[in-house]
């Protein structure tokens, strides 16, 4: 699709698969973002923001979409910079959190707890394939609010979640209530990545499908930092050490400088280096993302 507010037909197409978390608008500074009832705006420029937000206005009007809330959020070029999104529409005095639902799983939002409000929706093909794939053991690295792993979780598989942020996993717990699911089947470790998978290789633990869509950037509470373009070949290695036979593993960036096309070359060398070896897929595009937008992704499907 081309830059712009997304057609009529695609936002009846979202709502007959029953999913209401989307992109509405993506325009060369700012792009705006559905989630249930509510719209955030993400912005470069003031101006790009009061530009969207007219446009909104008028948009909505025009194909019959009501909406709740705006929330707006400046996207700094450092992202220790970020902050949360802030109300420019709407009641004060509600709460900052919604629901939001996607092929009709439902997830939790809040506008209040920090930059990203609960679910990237830039990966919502790469989640529709894991429920595809329907695994039996899925590792979710870097499992924010374990929205892999609903998918997962909803066709029977066991999970395994890591993230260094307790709150992040509590939110995923609540997605897994959200829907129903029981979570006894499922780990939530409060971790370094880069610390856990060694240990689960040495009990000797394999998965069937591995999620690697770590931050651009993290630091742990002991001071150590992840920076994807360093780190993530060394994730990589790891990862196939935890990789079943015939398993598949997602390799997912927001990183502007670890395209498509670098991640498989990293890709490669890991495999060389591992003796192991694998088809290539990229996901399929998504009708609300133009080209070049949101995560770049491959999925490894080892042999």
């Amino acid at each position: 699709m081309n830059l712009g507010w997304i057609d009529p037909n695609l936002l009846r197409d979202f709502r007959a698969e029953g999913t209401d978390a989307h992109r509405l608008c993506t325009i060369e500074d700012g792009w705006v973002e559905r989630f249930g009832r509510d719209v955030l705006i993400s912005f470069k420029r003031v101006l790009t923001r009061e530009r969207l937000l007219a446009e909104l206005q008028s948009w909505a009007t025009s194909v019959g979409f009501e909406f709740g809330r705006i929330f707006a959020r400046f996207v700094p070029r450092k992202s220790e910079e970020r902050e949360p999104p802030r109300l420019i529409f709407g009641d004060p005095g509600g709460n900052l959190q919604t629901i939001a639902t996607e092929r009709h799983l439902k997830f939790g939002i809040d506008f209040g707890t920090g930059y990203s409000p609960g679910l990237f929706l830039d990966q919502r093909e790469n989640r529709r394939y894991v429920r595809h794939i329907a695994p039996r053991r899925l590792l979710n690295c870097f499992a924010y609010t374990c929205s892999f792993s609903v998918g997962a979780a909803c066709n029977g598989a066991t999970t395994l979640n890591i993230d260094l942020s307790k709150k992040s996993l509590a939110r995923g717990r609540e997605n897994f209530a959200l829907n129903c699911l029981p979570t006894i089947e499922h780990r939530f470790i409060a971790d370094d990545v880069s610390e856990v998978l060694p240990r689960l290789a040495r009990k000797g633990e394999k998965f069937d499908v591995i999620i690697l869509d770590p931050p651009t950037f993290s630091r742990s509470s002991g001071g150590k930092t992840f920076q994807v373009e360093h780190d993530f070949e060394n994730l990589l290695i790891h990862a196939l050490e935890l990789a079943e036979r015939d398993s598949h593993i997602l390799l997912s960036t927001n990183c502007s400088v670890l395209r498509e096309h670098a991640l498989e070359v990293m890709a490669r060398y890991c495999l060389k280096a591992s003796r192991r070896a694998a088809t290539f897929d990229r996901p399929s595009a998504q009708p609300d993302f133009p080209p070049r937008t949101g995560a770049s992704s491959i999925w490894l499907t080892l042999r």
